[in-house]
């Protein structure tokens, strides 16, 4: 249906679509990028690859610079017929994008260098990856964000299996591949199935056509289960989460936390523009399945978590898990106008914090594995007797995940309990417990790695101090300052979250 919907269109008379270049010069400088470094990978030397880092870390730079201009002259444009929208929306996840790529960037700088993984192209790959996601917040129609969704994955699937002579990193790649392509396929039928009703792609369009009860077009209703299944997967949310542990743990370590913020932040920036503009009005075919995937994905991932003896799997279950708290506001927002934009903020502040929460802690990973070359738990065991800067910042990270006050974490789970009870329904209540309890549940295995970096002995007895790269030590300063700072003053986030609305 999608493809008679390209006849249709291709069928029209053809008009030149009206593009603002202005409100796409994150975009152009993004792709300018990419090209150039591949262009450049060509003609630099081994031994001058490294400037191909300089050359994404400036280009990311310049495009998050034309996005704090559209915001500061609030300078906003509909394309190609309402497809392609750039507002406020846009724009903070456009920002929010592109600094965790520059962060990722920093992160994998000396990791490429020195673990000879073919640079140019890792930089290429991850900012294809970046312009998807910055191509999906503006996305307005089923197409563009179906492309957005590839664009964004495809260059990810690679990026798992980097490590090509790593068994287990090609099985991330392999597993990841394999049910990324499955989720794709269901959600695209779940899209042809609500244009076939709506008979047009435009997610407005869908909005008046799909308005009714549960029983009102069963077709719409099969649409939105499946698309809704296809976002699932991407988030890895229970039952269909299957590939994030493995895909994390045998893929590079900054290619990780990527996956575990940027990629699933694309996802969940997909579903809010399908959920509030879209379908507004079906919140009784959606509202119950939110609710069931957020309770199942927090208390699976948590209660695996806490039988997890290696800190990255330890933190991908943890991942899982907060992608259940994400999905709390989603199933809260349909019982009334006040939850509907209390859940919306809760949503984006949530997905804000945690982006520094979680970059934070893989980046101490990665530095505590430079020495350690273990991804064991217990070999953090006496951190703080050799690295007691790394020691401090990963207990503030993981406290931050937890949602232990005055960090930042609290303030996201805090927007997610204000939703909960704006929304005052037996259900919200119900699936607000379920939260309170999952967060003391995450706090025993949080507290387990701080408890063995502050108390037990150091395992081989080894207190060589770990030297970190000025790069890791950039990226590790930006994240804590997110968490405590906005722990502190947390307006500035909330802000943006009510600036971002698409609830008009």
């Amino acid at each position: 249906m999608l493809l008679a919907a390209a006849a249709k269109v291709s069928s029209t008379p053809f008009h030149v679509p009206n593009l603002d270049y202005h409100a796409l010069a994150p975009e152009i400088i993004v792709g300018a990028t990419l090209i150039l470094v591949l262009v450049a990978d060509l003609f630099i030397s081994d031994d001058n690859k490294w400037v191909l880092s300089n050359v994404s870390g400036w280009g990311l730079l310049a495009a998050l610079i034309a996005v704090i201009e559209l915001g500061a002259r609030s300078h906003h444009a509909s394309m190609v017929g309402g497809a392609y929208v750039v507002d406020d929306f846009a724009l903070v996840f456009k920002g929010l994008f592109l600094v965790v790529g520059y962060i990722v960037l920093l992160m994998s700088t000396r990791y490429v260098e020195e673990g000879d993984y073919y640079e140019g192209e890792f930089y290429f790959l991850l900012l294809c990856s970046l312009l998807g996601m910055v191509v999906m917040g503006s996305a307005r129609d089923l197409i563009s964000i179906f492309v957005a969704l590839e664009t964004l994955s495809l260059p990810a699937y690679m990026l798992a299996g980097w490590r090509k002579r790593d068994l287990k990193s090609n099985e991330a790649a392999i597993k990841y591949y394999l049910l990324g392509v499955l989720a794709s396929a269901v959600m695209l039928y779940g899209m042809s199935l609500v244009f076939g009703f709506a008979n047009s792609t435009l997610l407005t369009d869908i909005g008046t056509a799909t308005k009714g009860s549960i029983t009102h077009a069963p077709l719409v209703t099969l649409g939105i289960f499946f698309i809704t299944v296809g976002f699932a997967f991407k988030v890895s949310a229970v039952p269909f989460h299957f590939w994030a542990p493995d895909t994390y743990e045998g893929a590079p370590t900054p290619v990780t936390a990527f996956l575990s913020v940027a990629s699933k932040a694309g996802g969940f920036v997909a579903l809010l523009e399908l959920i509030y503009v879209a379908f507004i009005g079906r919140s009784d075919v959606w509202g119950p399945m939110f609710w069931a995937l957020a309770a199942l994905t927090m208390t699976v991932g948590n209660l695996i978590a806490l039988r997890q003896t290696n800190i990255v799997r330890m933190l991908a279950y943890s991942s899982i898990a907060q992608a259940g708290y994400i999905l709390v506001p989603f199933a809260v927002a349909g019982s009334n106008d006040k939850a509907l934009h209390s859940a919306f903020t809760a949503a984006v502040v949530y997905l804000l914090i945690y982006a520094a929460m979680n970059l934070g802690a893989f980046a101490i990973v990665i530095a505590v594995a430079r020495k350690t070359r273990s991804g064991e738990i217990a070999s953090y065991g006496g951190l703080y007797e050799y690295a007691p800067g790394l020691t401090v910042l990963m207990t503030v990270f993981l406290f931050s995940l937890a949602g232990i006050p005055p960090l930042a974490g609290a303030w996201a789970k805090i927007f997610i309990f204000r939703a909960v009870l704006d929304s005052g329904t037996a259900s919200a209540v119900a699936l607000g417990v379920v939260a309170a309890v999952n967060a003391v549940i995450a706090l025993f295995y949080y507290a387990n790695v701080a408890r063995q970096m502050w108390m037990d002995p150091v395992p081989d007895e080894d207190r060589t101090p770990i030297r970190v790269p000025a790069s890791l030590q950039a990226a590790l300063g930006l994240a804590a300052i997110v968490v405590t700072v906005i722990g502190i003053y947390p307006q500035f986030f909330a802000h943006l979250g009510d600036v971002a609305s698409l609830v008009r």
